[in-house]
């Protein structure tokens, strides 16, 4: 069992609709931690699904004591969910995927070995994108853009699969609620000057139901979303760190399932 400077860790997935995913991923997610520490602990954060994902997340509490549970009781957004699952974790490490199986948590493996020190972000990129061509063209305009437009320096922007120590928060404070939280994060991250290094990751297809992103009017809204970032990150980064950090949520601890509302 291999040990990294930080000790120990948290997983957690945020999960919207997720009910024929979930399960699978907090088998694999227990099996990847045990892997590689003795001190961890599993957290999903449900974002008001409509689905029977609590239900299957409830069943999976009762198996596994390190399982803790976040529900929110209505969808607030990726960004909201993101930033409950950070303020939920206990551990030093963090990692975190998306709760639709398009990554593996297994490959927590590759990402653990380069959190040396000095490093404090090992973020994944795509080896290929399993999406169907218009998502794959779009999401290459999208990498290409905010690259661009907010100098980041980084192969995969919006790469869900990252390991971070958790004492990053104590700087940046996040405060998106939408998908453009991954922007904001990293553009932050970066400009804290966080030692951040990148791993190559697998992409698979989605095993069930549908992007939320991936619609005119999500995208159109993204694109707005995206504007008034780089207005407050790069035009005005001043305002922008000056500008209060969201309240965190109050987290209820109830039998091991956590509520915010």
């Amino acid at each position: 069992m291999s040990q990294v400077a930080g000790g120990g860790l948290t997983i957690f997935f945020p999960a919207y609709n997720d009910a024929f995913t979930i399960a699978s991923l907090v088998v694999r997610a227990v099996q990847a931690a045990s892997s590689v520490t003795d001190d961890y602990e599993i957290v999903v954060v449900n974002d008001g699904s409509t689905d029977a994902t609590r239900s299957v997340l409830e069943d999976l509490a009762r198996r596994y004591e390190c399982l803790r549970l976040v529900h929110h009781p209505v969808n607030r957004g990726y960004g909201a969910a993101l930033r409950s699952g950070f303020e939920a974790a206990r551990k030093p490490l963090v990692f975190y995927t998306d709760g639709d199986a398009q990554y593996d948590p297994a490959e927590l493996t590759v990402l653990w070995p380069r959190m040396e020190p000095g490093v404090d972000l090992v973020n994944g990129y795509k080896i290929s994108r399993s999406d169907p061509m218009h998502r794959v063209i779009i999401g290459r305009l999208y990498h290409h853009m905010v690259k661009q437009l907010f100098g980041l320096r980084l192969r995969d922007v919006d790469c869900d699969f990252r390991l971070m120590r958790r004492a990053i928060f104590e700087r940046v404070h996040l405060e998106e609620a939408s998908g453009v939280i991954c922007l904001e994060m990293m553009k932050k991250i970066q400009d804290a000057g966080f030692g951040i290094v990148e791993a190559p990751v697998h992409h698979y297809h989605r095993a069930s139901g549908r992007s939320q992103f991936f619609n005119f009017r999500r995208v159109f809204k993204t694109l707005l979303d995206v504007r008034r970032l780089w207005w407050t990150l790069v035009i005005h980064p001043a305002a922008g760190r000056g500008a209060a950090a969201a309240t965190p949520a109050v987290i209820e601890a109830q039998a091991g399932t956590e509520s915010q509302g």
